[in-house]
């Protein structure tokens, strides 16, 4: 079995002390679901589930303070993504929901996005030695094991049409971000050094955001 990562829990905002490349380079959009591109809080590790709030303002007051201001969630997302590790915020939690993106900062202040419509987001974290366990996707606090490497990436539809087969390289987080169309299910091959894994992977209300279990060459 593979080794557990000692991660530290999510910070506490009164107390602050803190991840689809530099940034992300973009990849070619596909008509079938609107792109996939590079760019986790998890029930253990690196998530937490918050309902969707916030007054406007307050949630206007955050963005400006973090420079996210008149982004989309999309934008957000690969943005912060993308971020070299010494230039995360450690003020500022970013959990990735199935349909959302939910913010909140040490200040108290809250913002929630929605997703595109369609479109949902999943951020992949293959490993070799060891992992975290992980559902929502926290796009500054959570670490993989293979930072900035090139994948071999295949993604196909339950009924075998391939969206996705080249080369991607994973975010200074250690972790891929895949946007896919919601309500879907799809299998996910993920290759490096000559090490593969597969997984099911799906995009419903239920499922996760964050995906840590794909052990190369297991």
């Amino acid at each position: 079995m593979p080794d557990t990562v000692e991660t530290d829990p999510p910070p506490r905002l009164e107390d602050p002390a803190v991840l689809i490349p530099h940034p992300a380079p973009a990849v070619p959009r596909r008509a079938l679901f609107g792109g996939l591109v590079l760019s986790t809080l998890a029930v253990a590790g690196c998530g937490a589930d918050r309902e969707p709030a916030a007054p406007a303002a307050p949630a206007q007051d955050l963005l400006s303070a973090h420079g996210l201001a008149g982004r989309t969630s999309r934008e957000i997302i690969d943005l912060l993504e993308a971020l070299p590790l010494e230039e995360r915020p450690t003020d500022l939690l970013a959990s990735v929901m199935p349909d959302r993106v939910d913010l909140s900062d040490a200040a108290g202040r809250e913002a929630s996005i929605p997703l595109p419509e369609g479109e949902a987001y999943v951020s992949v974290a293959p490993f070799v030695d060891a992992t975290h366990e992980c559902f929502f996707h926290s796009l500054t606090t959570c670490l993989g094991e293979l930072q900035q490497q090139s994948l071999e990436v295949h993604l196909t539809t339950t009924d075998g049409e391939v969206l996705l087969d080249q080369s991607l390289t994973t975010a200074p987080n250690g972790f891929l971000g895949l946007w896919l169309p919601r309500d879907q299910q799809f299998t996910l091959t993920l290759t490096h050094d000559g090490a593969s894994a597969s997984t099911p992977l799906a995009t419903d209300s239920e499922a996760p955001t964050c995906l840590t279990t794909m052990q190369l060459g297991a």
